[in-house]
């Protein structure tokens, strides 16, 4: 008898280290349409809050495929170096640099651009290095059984603030919405009954749309 309760016990020990482990790993699994408030941090700390909103930066400059794509895509490196080629550091950095009369100090963040892009102090090509594409983390995610075409939304005049909130005031973007099957429909019905931007639509709710 009292090797079974020994033996019970330390079943039921183990039962409970199994649980608290699986309780932490469950803690990290997300499941792909359900992630509201998921902000991974990134390799470079962009701020869509300074690029969107001081610097008013149409969305569709770094995510131009938006228009043409079912993707809105991740920007390329040298998307960045349309700017970033001659723009190394900060307002105020410049401003200081101007009045000190010395060339302006390349921020942190930039320089791990010039560093995937394998560039030297001046930004140009290193012997010793080859540019790599910045691993940036995707935010957005939707199930593989889900079909999102961005086309059809941006021609039909939703803004990109409509399904991915007030991005030009973010730091670190964030998901906004829970870009749940429900919360498509709802906005689907609501567009049909309300009209974009003043301008009639029928944003279909069959199954077939969105699953096929």
């Amino acid at each position: 008898m009292m090797q079974q309760r020994a033996i019970t016990v330390i079943l039921l020990t183990g039962l409970g280290f199994g649980l608290v482990a699986m309780g932490s790993v469950a803690s990290k699994w997300r499941l792909p349409d359900r992630e509201t408030g998921y902000a991974p941090e990134q390799p470079i700390d962009y701020s869509h809050r300074l690029h969107a909103g001081e610097l008013k930066i149409d969305c569709k400059f770094c995510h131009w495929s938006a228009e043409h794509s079912r993707h809105a895509g991740i920007p390329s490196n040298d998307v960045c170096m349309k700017c970033h080629q001659l723009v190394t550091s900060s307002s105020a950095e410049r401003q200081a640099a101007l009045e000190e009369k010395r060339p302006p100090k390349v921020s942190a963040e930039l320089q791990k651009l010039y560093d995937y892009m394998g560039l030297d102090e001046e930004r140009k090509p290193r012997a010793d290095a080859s540019p790599q594409s910045i691993p940036w983390v995707q935010v957005h995610n939707l199930p593989d059984f889900a079909y999102f075409d961005h086309r059809a939304h941006v021609a039909a005049g939703v803004t990109c603030q409509r399904c991915h909130g007030p991005v030009e005031s973010m730091e670190r973007v964030s998901q906004f919405s829970s870009l749940s099957m429900g919360w498509c429909v709802d906005c689907h019905r609501e567009s049909t009954a309300s009209g974009i931007n003043g301008q009639p639509v029928h944003a279909s709710t069959d199954c077939a749309i969105c699953h096929y």
